[in-house]
């Protein structure tokens, strides 16, 4: 397997050691190399990179591509939004990210370019159809609730999308995850009880009402479930409800609850859309770290 080493932690290293014999840290001041010994430290770095060279190790800083992609499901087109790294050779895991009730949209591709910066491909999915989006609660509710009432389609659209990802010359597609936002968390625990073939799944602020509960030996994914503490559109009977389906069906799950966080904590247009609509959402630059922190742990965990 190649080795990809960034450049802005190797070269530092090489300048430091091509420039400076020694330091001396109480006077702080830098011995600079004297004649003759520039050209030895000059003969063992071309050696050096000449060996690492041979071992396959290559020097490239990351250059994320984000791209517009489409596929089709039941007459149906579908425009996706697909991040990796170009310089990042060989195949590595794929994340789908499933967008909030609102459709795909500049918040979705964000999430797939940061996973794209951790050395993942990941495919921002489109649950709509045609980049359908909603500028409005009314059109947002509609669209996400007739999915979830037809989950049927819903499950079609997502295992599309799945074989998509697959499909790309950079995945890996043994090694699949997926996570979702708001409509999209509960989209992706519901692939999980259903049996979707995924290493894991991660719910940030996602509903978590079951449109068919778990059973046992059914659910293949580890799920993590990221939750706003003071989220109004959870109630507390429903996390309890949630928990017990869980245990029960003897899924690997892990809830944390971030306090003071309310729904769509992860969104840094929340407060602008919850005083536009008069809606109980809001961002939250604490959980909304420490949930990003939660999920790149988690997907180093199911990808080994």
């Amino acid at each position: 397997m190649k080795i990809l080493l960034r450049m802005n932690k190797v070269y530092p290293w090489i300048i430091w050691k091509f420039m400076c014999a020694k330091k001396n840290s109480n006077k702080a001041n830098v011995t600079i190399l004297k004649e003759g010994e520039m050209e030895r430290y000059a003969v063992r770095m071309m050696v050096f990179i000449l060996v690492l060279g041979m071992a396959g190790v290559s020097f490239a800083a990351p250059k994320i591509v984000g791209k517009s992609v489409g596929y089709t499901s039941q007459g149906v087109t579908f425009r996706g939004y697909l991040a990796y790294d170009e310089n990042l050779k060989g195949k590595r895991p794929g994340v789908l990210v499933v967008h909030e009730w609102w459709g795909l949209n500049d918040y979705a591709r964000k999430r797939a370019q940061m996973l794209a910066e951790l050395g993942y491909t990941a495919l921002a999915v489109d649950m709509y159809g045609d980049g359908k989006t909603a500028m409005h609660p009314d059109d947002a509710g509609k669209f996400s609730s007739e999915l979830m009432k037809n989950f049927d389609v819903a499950k079609v659209r997502f295992l599309t999308a799945m074989d998509f990802l697959k499909q790309q010359p950079t995945v890996d597609p043994a090694r699949l995850a997926a996570i979702g936002y708001c409509f999209g968390g509960g989209v992706v625990l519901n692939m999980a009880r259903q049996g979707a073939d995924l290493k894991g799944v991660a719910s940030f602020h996602g509903s978590l009402n079951a449109v068919k509960p778990a059973e046992p030996g059914m659910v293949k994914a580890k799920v993590l479930v990221l939750h706003g503490a003071e989220d109004k559109f959870i109630k507390p009977e429903q996390i309890e409800a949630f928990k017990k389906e869980m245990s029960e069906a003897k899924v690997d799950y892990t809830f944390i609850s971030y306090p003071g966080a309310v729904h769509s904590f992860t969104s840094p247009d929340a407060d602008a859309l919850g005083k536009k609509f008069n809606m109980p959402i809001g961002y939250n630059a604490d959980a909304d770290k420490k949930s990003w922190d939660e999920l790149k742990m988690f997907l180093k965990k199911i990808f080994g």
